[in-house]
């Protein structure tokens, strides 16, 4: 019985294995894709070259925290900003999003990468932070002030919170705000090495 067990075993770990290996590729073939059209989708432009990403490790509130920043400009060269993804944590788990910020650090737009929200209510982050939505973030600046919800205060950047989800929208916010504090770092850190140079 146990060398059956055994057996057993070794064929699901061997079939598990295999199905893996033939899935891995198209996995991964997808998720550039969906970073791919994401990126023009943030930065509002489908003309845009895309730079090779950079990788940042920062501390937030002790936790260290990756993002990437993919820099992107126009076919000319002319810079147009960065899409940068964050993540942070939200009602359900992770909530990754992909922010574009032009030169000047203004929202020019987002997408959710991934989330495991309520759906129907904290899902709703994709359209209610967006140009049409009654929480719209977009052209605002967080150099302005922080993104908050409305109800934590309603001076500088206050963002209306999706209805009956205001965990989900203060997690998304989070994540924005952090990416734009990472965005602002890099420039000032490429804006002082070309400086020194």
């Amino acid at each position: 019985m146990v060398m059956v067990l055994v057996g057993v075993s070794i064929v699901i770990g061997a079939l598990l294995a295999f199905v893996n290996h033939v899935t891995a590729k198209p996995i991964a073939e997808k998720a550039e894709k969906t970073l791919a059209s994401g990126i023009k989708a943030v930065m509002n432009s489908n003309q845009v070259k895309v730079d090779e990403p950079v990788e940042v490790l920062r501390d937030f509130e002790g936790k260290i925290l990756e993002f990437v920043i993919h820099p992107c400009t126009d076919l000319q060269g002319k810079s147009l900003g960065a899409a940068v993804e964050s993540t942070t944590g939200g009602f359900g788990g992770d909530l990754k999003v992909l922010v574009g910020f032009d030169p000047d650090g203004k929202i020019l737009g987002y997408t959710i990468l991934e989330t495991s929200e309520t759906p129907g209510l904290g899902a709703k982050a994709e359209k209610w932070f967006q140009k049409d939505g009654k929480g719209s973030i977009i052209g605002m600046s967080p150099a302005d002030g922080t993104l908050h919800v409305r109800q934590d205060s309603k001076s500088g950047n206050a963002v209306d919170a999706i209805t009956a989800s205001t965990i989900t929208s203060r997690a998304f916010l989070k994540a924005v705000n952090q990416a734009y504090e990472v965005y602002r770092q890099k420039d000032k850190s490429a804006a002082m090495a070309a400086v020194n140079q």
